[in-house]
């Protein structure tokens, strides 16, 4: 730990202790802690990531990303959802059946009743199923529906055309089922099936949770939950070390050797999520080639995984992590190669011409402007190991790591590159991301790539039933993106969450979702 990160939390952590003392021992005063009183198990969860700058303003699956909010913590469940090894099994759906190409019929389980006390049943799916791909124009891109009908606890969905990985896209965080008739409350709430009904929620603050009595699948094993938005890393680690958290997901790796001891205990697992870089080609530096690929050459992603992550993760290739069957080897990268970034960008015209240690070429410096956010505690990491790093070859980095940055990026003339981290594979399906990133129709495409052969290869994808041809297809898109340097995947990650070593049942999940399950218990 650096001298001035060890005195912050030092000081920190004086000022915890002094507020706690004033205010009776700790507690928060929200009312999770005041039910604490009444002898009924509670517990507190510190996350960085619950917030609107991630698209989680709320947790209304309809709402931008705020499903992964929904069923993370335990207030909605899908139809189908993701096994150990990333497969396909039933959850709120007990069976289902591909008719023909566009018609699929799944049979419900029965039993299962909203939060809001209503049953569930196939009316009760469609209604949540229309509304989605109303509001929600990502889900409407991936499942194209033409219609879906009811009847009892079958529902029909028939689409417009061929979706082969529509069984994955209804285990999708924003395909979670609540009960559309009971509305969504002002701050954002819906009654899903889970093991927890959401009472009250403050944006960018907290989430009051309580159990579900009347779950479906077993009893949940804790009275009251409080998700508590902790954006700072520095600051979520004091919290957890001062007792004032229970658990805490998005911790700082360089404070994970203060919970190397038996009062706190790790869950960890690889995940498909990456951190890369996106290509602004509404540039005109980034539009040219040698820029993008000095860039490529010039990021030390080993040591970025080794030094800044401490070993956390791993380096990436392309999208999809070596335990993909499209992933890691099955694709080209470049290698760091600072001087072959410098002979390319000689060749190219830039050069340093004043001796001010940064290359120009027709009189315009090579400053690229690099935008990121701070949610995730890696990507301000990441900007300065660029930072350094293409400072070497000739770049110079300004770095825009700012809360606002869902904002700028949607102002193709405010930004060179864009640094953020995603689950490239939440479905378990390659499709995901280049639907979400890569294509013309992508709703995250804020760089305005285009590939005439990446929207052909696409295109096939989105109809190709047969698993080995997908994971193909997968492979080729990778690779054209790559040799276009339109994106640089820097490091996938080794996701871990923290507890107080009495909390048991709360595991890492290859996924990224499934949190706050019954099974997530506090033993004395």
């Amino acid at each position: 730990m650096s001298k001035r990160r060890g005195m912050t939390l030092f000081m920190a952590l004086g000022l915890l202790a002094a507020a706690a003392m004033g205010c009776g021992g700790g507690q928060t005063g929200d009312g999770s802690r005041m039910q604490a009183e009444a002898g009924e198990k509670t517990l507190v969860l510190g996350d960085t990531t619950f917030n609107a700058e991630n698209g989680e303003p709320d947790i209304n699956p309809h709402n931008d990303n705020s499903g992964w909010a929904c069923i993370r913590y335990g207030v909605g469940e899908t139809l189908f959802r993701f096994t150990d090894s990333m497969e396909t099994e039933p959850w709120l759906a007990e069976s289902y059946e591909m008719v023909d190409e566009l018609t699929w019929r799944i049979t419900l389980r029965d039993g299962v009743t909203f939060t809001s006390g209503r049953a569930m049943d196939a009316e009760a799916v469609k209604e949540c199923l229309e509304a989605l791909v109303s509001d929600h124009a990502r889900a409407a891109g991936d499942l194209h529906v033409d219609a879906i009908t009811a009847e009892g606890m079958v529902v029909t969905i028939k689409t417009e055309v061929p979706v082969p990985a529509l069984i994955h896209y209804l285990a999708d965080p924003y395909a979670c089922i609540f009960d559309v008739q009971a509305g969504v409350t002002e701050d954002g709430i819906v009654q899903g099936t889970g093991p927890y009904k959401a009472v009250s929620l403050i944006t960018d603050t907290s989430l009051e949770l309580v159990k579900n009595e009347d779950y479906w699948n077993g009893e949940p094993k804790i009275h009251g939950i409080t998700v508590r938005t902790i954006s700072d890393g520095d600051t979520l680690t004091m919290a957890l070390q001062s007792g004032e958290l229970d658990a805490a997901y998005g911790m700082p790796y360089a404070s994970y050797p203060l919970f190397e001891n038996d009062n706190y205990t790790f869950t960890s697992c690889a995940t498909s999520r990456v951190f890369f870089a996106a290509m602004n080609f509404e540039s005109r530096i980034i539009r040219d080639p040698a820029v993008r690929e000095a860039i490529a050459m010039g990021i030390d992603k080993e040591s970025f995984v080794e030094t800044l992550l401490d070993g956390n993760g791993y380096p990436a290739a392309g999208a999809y992590p070596d335990s993909f069957s499209f992933g890691g080897d099955a694709v080209n990268a470049e290698s760091y190669d600072p001087e072959g970034a410098k002979q390319i960008l000689e060749e190219a015209g830039w050069t340093d011409t004043d001796g001010d240690g940064v290359r120009e070429k027709n009189g315009t410096p090579l400053v690229l402007r690099w935008l990121s956010y701070p949610s995730r505690q890696e990507l301000p990491l990441l900007a300065e190991a660029a930072q350094a790093t293409l400072g070497e070859i000739g770049i110079r980095v300004e770095v825009n790591n700012t809360a606002d940055h869902n904002r700028i990026r949607t102002d193709s003339s405010a930004w060179d590159i864009y640094a953020s981290a995603m689950v490239t594979a939440p479905t378990g399906d390659p499709e995901y991301f280049f639907a979400y990133h890569c294509l013309d129709s992508s709703s995250s495409n804020d760089g305005h790539y285009h590939s005439d052969r990446l929207e052909e290869l696409a295109r096939e994808l989105s109809g190709t039933f047969d698993a080995e041809r997908r994971s193909q297809l997968a492979v080729e898109m990778q690779q054209t993106i790559l040799d276009d340097h339109a994106y640089i995947f820097c490091s996938h990650l080794c996701m871990s969450m923290i507890s107080k070593s009495n909390v048991v049942g709360l595991a890492a999940h290859p996924c990224d979702y499934y949190e706050i399950t019954a099974d997530l218990d506090i033993v004395q």
